[in-house]
């Protein structure tokens, strides 16, 4: 036995030796890193997708990618029939519509050729405003002795107007706002400026832009701080001003130093209203070169609706045609 137990004692140490140097080797192994995860492209805009799907729709020749600083964006093009065109008719849509909308965009810009203008429609980007969380007030906190019935009372008034302006936030109140606004703006105002530029390229005796609407404040907006020479005349179609943006058109429009004309529905109380407001505003400043014109909405029948907003628009334009 004692044989036996001391033969046995050389493969022990060996077993030990092996173990430690094992362990050795182990803590000397480092780590391996941990793996990065995955980064996600942004998504596509959403104003990209739709232009995409224009691509697909509209014939190559109608197309044209004008390039407004490091983006390039969608446009689609008429030139005039006719061998002396009266200029461009720049049309800018307004919140969630395309370049060929059905509604106003894609009619007028279809029509406008045949009364001498050419038709240049842009694709607006999204706006990075919508996209802005909601800013949550905190009630101010003060040391008040919650045991007593008054200040359980006192502190009543004060979670109820944190609440209210928490479920009713204007987006301009949000923190980083005004920031965004002005990406926005350079963005669409760098987008216009293209489309005057390609404008220019087509010999456009007058250039026009209409805005349809969102996209009426935001044509008018561009005009009264950047007041581009190139533009003769300007056009609004059942303008709007978005949400949490300021000033309102009923500031804007009224003041512009260029013929304007605003087109409403006449059938929507909301309309009428901010219509008035605007109206009465051109008439406080004296501008003879704003002039209103109501419409009535045509129920069931969208080609009869669009045709008169043609004529409406082609009369204003060019009122020695008509009269021809």
């Amino acid at each position: 036995m004692l044989f036996l137990h001391r033969s046995a004692l050389p493969a022990l140490c060996l077993s030990l030796l092996f173990t430690s140097a094992f362990s050795v080797q182990a803590a000397d192994t480092p780590a391996p890193a941990a793996e990065k995860p995955v980064e996600r492209q942004p998504l596509p805009e959403r104003s990209q997708e739709e232009a995409r799907f224009l691509e697909r729709k509209i014939p190559q020749q109608e197309q044209q990618q004008l390039q407004a600083g490091s983006d390039s964006f969608l446009a689609l093009w008429k030139p005039a029939n006719s061998g002396e065109p009266e200029g461009v008719v720049i049309i800018v849509p307004g919140a969630g519509e395309n370049a060929d909308w059905p509604q106003a965009i894609g009619p007028l810009r279809r029509k406008l050729p045949d009364a001498n203008w050419g038709s240049l429609s842009l694709s607006l980007p999204d706006m990075s405003m919508d996209t802005l969380p909601p800013r949550v007030m905190e009630a101010p906190k003060a040391s008040v002795d919650t045991s007593s019935k008054e200040a359980s009372t006192a502190e009543k008034p004060i979670e109820q107007a944190a609440s209210a302006e928490a479920e009713g936030t204007d987006p301009a109140t949000v923190p980083g706002a005004d920031e965004q606004d002005k990406t926005d703006a350079s963005r669409i105002f760098a987008r216009i400026d293209a489309a005057v530029a390609f404008a220019q390229t087509q010999s456009a005796r007058s250039v026009v832009l209409v805005g349809h609407g969102t996209g009426a404040w935001w044509a008018a907006r561009y005009l009264g701080e950047k007041q581009p020479s190139q533009v003769q005349k300007f056009v609004m179609v059942a303008a709007q001003t978005p949400t949490g943006r300021h000033p309102g058109l009923e500031q804007l429009a009224p003041g512009l130093k260029l013929p304007t004309a605003d087109i409403f529905y006449q059938d929507d109380a909301q309309a009428r209203k901010t219509a008035l407001a605007r109206v009465q505003a051109a008439k406080r400043l004296k501008n003879d070169g704003y002039k209103q014109v109501s419409l009535k909405t045509l129920p069931g029948n969208s080609a009869a609706e669009q045709e008169q907003l043609y004529r409406r628009i082609r009369g204003w334009l060019s009122p020695q045609a008509i009269a021809d």
